[in-house]
């Protein structure tokens, strides 16, 4: 959802990538797949927007949100509302670092606002989304996609990053990742205009793809249908994501492009954040590219 307590800044189109090499083995999971057995691996993906590591009862706590994550067995999660070094809600803590340290997975991060440092000689205070990946992560680039900033006054819709993309190496199939976080706001021109700038980048991509996150809209609404020309929900049925405590919205989403087969899809019980996560098992194609 919305993020919260910001000052005005300028917004930097920056890529930021930390690879840990502490990944553990890949978790199989879900049976079947499109096309020969032999050439399907099993994938397990996950999306969970992590309110900077808060609750809805507004408590910081980064183990939690950890076991949460690691309760979902996932392979590869796509995180969103990611704080580094953002300020003392998450006590100036580099969230996506950490995780992935406790998780022992390789990380991304894509930084939607990069800030100069609360102090002069501080870190610089970051906002995005983030990718964790148990599997090898062979290129990574934060997309720029229309934005209206909440950083500064009066914005206006324009290209701004935060649109992640990983490409991860999973027994032989080259599968693209993409974490989102789309606009808040009730009016849906700039999610509609997002939709398309996120087309346009999937269009450039060959291969298996993967888009998930949290689209502050639900799979139904207008701005979302030309995702479905392209892609289809994995989860339709998986019930509400938001909030987490007796939700009564599903905006949080995985999406997949046709040649990957779901095998099972659910949304997750948990109060680590203000949102539930999804879980999606999957079958994509070895050699795809």
């Amino acid at each position: 959802m919305k993020p919260r307590s910001r000052r005005p800044v300028r917004v930097a189109a920056v890529l930021a990538a930390v690879l840990l090499a502490t990944a553990a083995p890949a978790t199989a999971a879900g049976t079947g797949g499109p096309g020969p057995h032999a050439r399907a691996v099993p994938l397990r993906v996950a999306t969970y927007n992590i309110h900077a590591g808060a609750g809805e009862d507004q408590v910081f706590d980064l183990d939690r949100t950890a076991a949460a994550l690691r309760d979902l067995h996932a392979d590869v999660i796509g995180l969103q509302e990611v704080d580094v070094h953002w300020g003392a809600r998450s006590d100036f803590t580099d969230e996506a670092r950490v995780l992935a340290g406790k998780l022992g997975m390789r990380v991304f991060f894509a930084p939607i606002y990069d800030l100069d440092p609360a102090a002069g000689d501080g870190e610089r205070r970051q906002f995005g989304v983030a990718v964790l990946s148990r599997h090898p992560v062979l290129a990574a680039e934060n997309h720029e996609i229309t934005r209206l900033s909440t950083q500064t006054p009066d914005p206006v819709p324009a290209p701004a990053p935060g649109f992640a993309e990983v490409v991860v190496e999973v027994r032989g199939a080259r599968v693209h990742v993409y974490t989102t976080h789309l606009d808040y706001r009730a009016d849906p021109s700039v999610r509609e205009a997002q939709v398309a700038d996120m087309l346009g980048v999937l269009a450039a991509d060959r291969g298996p793809k993967i888009l998930v996150g949290d689209f502050n809209a639900e799979a139904t609404a207008p701005e979302l249908a030309p995702l479905w020309e392209r892609l289809r929900d994995a989860a339709p049925d998986g019930g509400g994501t938001y909030p987490a405590v007796d939700p009564v919205k599903r905006i949080d989403l995985v999406t997949v492009s046709p040649d990957i087969r779901v095998s099972g899809a659910r949304t997750v019980a948990a109060e680590a954040s203000d949102h539930r996560p999804v879980v999606a098992d999957l079958k994509v194609r070895r050699h795809g590219r």
